[in-house]
């Protein structure tokens, strides 16, 4: 066989129309004797492994490496996938938010501690000087003092008993604020009545007149000296003369106002004429709503 022979075999068996081919060759070298060398013999073979032709590498309906189930993804989006979402910069935003949550709730109770001190101070700071010790006798005869009067709020009245109409209106507004804290809170509230009128107030008049009004209340006499130094503890003018007589016949200026104080004896407020009985138990209320909060207790 000739040189062109050859290549024009070999031409043919690369156009093979099969996509994959295993080429196969045969050959043998023979020498014969006489010494001239024979080109060598060569058998060309195609073979085909399969007969479906291959995806096209830019059609769009290949699959997609990431949507194949089968498809095997690197260590490092393997370990994606195992911690999913929390990443080290999820980390850090988490641990900051928590930081920033544990100072923002620390500075807001900071803030209420600090307004409920003001409150408290506000409520001390600027109060009158009223009240002060005491000593003077119950409608029943019995001692009374300034310690009486813890333990309990109290609503005192300063008047007398032939007050002709002042006095009867305030104890009647007096009792009426009572009578609704009583059905809220029950007997927190002591009413008190003193008298500015020893002269003509003894223990037997006072005890008539206060059944006229509340059935707790208690109506405090003494003698001039004494009721004289108790108004002047509770800043309670009255014109009564030191030398008057139970026979005279007089009336007494004195200051229309009864005084709201905590049970721990402190003056809290003062009611005049024109405040009513709603008034009254609202203002009531709430120093028991700031009392209740501070304490832990209504009384």
């Amino acid at each position: 066989m000739s040189a062109r022979s050859l290549l024009s075999a070999f031409s043919r068996a690369s156009s093979c129309s099969f996509p994959r081919r295993a080429l196969s060759t045969r050959h043998a070298i023979s020498r014969p004797t006489g010494g001239a060398a024979r080109l060598p013999s060569v058998t060309f073979a195609c073979r085909a492994y399969s007969q479906q032709t291959p995806p096209d590498p830019s059609s769009s309906t290949s699959q997609d490496p990431k949507q194949n189930p089968l498809h095997q993804t690197s260590s490092g989006e393997r370990d994606r996938a195992t911690v999913g979402v929390f990443t080290p910069t999820a980390a850090a935003l988490f641990v900051l938010t928590g930081v920033g949550l544990f100072f923002y709730f620390r500075n807001e109770k900071e803030k209420l501690l600090e307004q409920r001190r003001k409150e408290r101070e506000d409520s001390q700071v600027g109060r009158p000087q009223v009240g002060g010790p005491f000593s003077l006798t119950t409608h029943k005869g019995e001692p009374f003092t300034e310690k009486d009067l813890l333990g309990k709020w109290s609503l005192i009245y300063f008047g007398f008993t032939n007050c002709p109409d002042i006095c009867p209106e305030e104890l009647d507004k007096m009792s009426a604020a009572v009578d609704k804290l009583d059905t809220e809170y029950g007997p927190i509230v002591q009413p008190i009545f003193i008298s500015v009128d020893p002269a003509r107030d003894t223990v037997a008049q006072v005890a008539r007149y206060v059944r006229e009004f509340h059935p707790r209340l208690v109506g405090l006499t003494g003698d001039y000296a004494t009721l004289k130094a108790t108004c002047k503890a509770y800043r309670v003018y009255f014109s009564t003369p030191p030398n008057a007589r139970a026979e005279d016949d007089y009336l007494v200026d004195h200051s229309i106002f009864f005084y709201f104080m905590d049970p721990n004896g402190q003056f809290v407020d003062a009611f005049g004429k024109a405040s009513t009985v709603g008034d009254v138990v609202e203002r009531v209320k709430k120093e028991v709503a700031r009392w209740e909060r501070e304490y832990g207790r209504k009384v």
